[in-house]
């Protein structure tokens, strides 16, 4: 029978560790703090927002935001965002994406400080994940994929990885951390032939193409580990993953359901990864 790797457990076990941080931090006089940058009133803004200061406060971590109307100029985003760059008290930008229409959102990513960046949206934050480096950040998501397997003992090294996608937020960052872990890792996406047989041989499936039922039955051999990163919504309003669910209770070794897999996860990664920026930019790192 699979087993079913939640992400509840790995969510409160890096809170655990992170509220250590932060409860030494503020000892010394540190008060970690994250400036949110938010753009209009979309609901599932707000709704993931009201969950992050729930979870920063439980922590320790104090939550700024720097609320804008729905037609700020580009040039007011980005004085808003040099602002929190250059405050000192605040050590993590969040900026919720996407923009809207008629602002560069190149520009104003750019625009992060990198040592600020808690989700790896500058390009700068992108290419210390792809050389392998410590000093930055990667994505929350992709990380979030990386903690789930080292929680339930997941050993990479020698492993065959098939990453299903290819986007810079989720795919391809997930993929370089597989490597840093010893795996053995394809990138494949929804144009690769004959991609069931290529999944069929691997050890390690993370689905990470955005579509529901990428991963059919079809593509599934007995025995293998299934990180589902997908968040697709149904006609009938209901939240499925990208592999087909039914195929991989019935086939896999392990998998993380959706909801409550990889997503709850990634919300602490973000807290994790504000901590330790704090401690690094008041001369407090671990």
């Amino acid at each position: 029978m699979a087993r079913k790797w939640t992400g509840r457990e790995v969510a409160e076990d890096l809170d655990r560790k992170t509220a250590e941080k932060v409860a030494a931090l503020v000892a010394k006089g540190v008060t970690p703090t994250l400036g949110v940058v938010r753009v209009g009133e979309k609901p599932a803004d707000l709704s993931y927002e009201k969950g992050l200061e729930k979870r920063c406060g439980k922590i320790g971590i104090r939550v700024e935001k720097f609320l804008l109307p729905e037609d700020v100029s580009e040039q007011g985003l980005l004085d808003v965002v040099r602002e929190v760059n250059a405050s000192e008290s605040i050590h993590g930008i969040l900026l919720f994406r996407p923009l809207p229409a008629g602002i560069d959102e190149h520009r104003i990513l750019q625009a992060i400080s990198p040592e600020k960046d808690m989700d790896c949206v500058t390009d700068l934050s992108l290419a210390g994940v792809f050389a392998g480096k410590k000093d930055g950040f990667a994505p929350c998501t992709a990380e979030a994929v990386i903690r789930i397997l080292d929680y339930y003992g997941y050993d990479c090294t020698g492993k065959r990885a098939v990453v299903v996608g290819r986007s810079t937020v989720i795919g391809k960052p997930a993929a370089m951390l597989l490597l840093q872990k010893n795996a053995t890792v394809t990138i494949a996406h929804t144009r690769t032939r004959d991609l069931p047989a290529l999944l069929r041989e691997a050890d390690l499936i993370v689905a990470a193409a955005g579509h529901s039922h990428t991963v059919t039955r079809e593509c599934l051999g007995m025995g293998q580990t299934i990180v589902d990163v997908g968040i697709n919504v149904t006609p009938e309003g209901t939240l499925v993953g990208d592999v087909d669910k039914e195929a991989e209770e019935a086939l896999a070794g392990a998998y993380t359901p959706v909801p409550g897999g990889v997503g709850a996860v990634t919300t602490a990664v973000l807290v994790s990864h504000l901590a330790t920026a704090a401690g690094a930019q008041t001369g407090n790192a671990e």
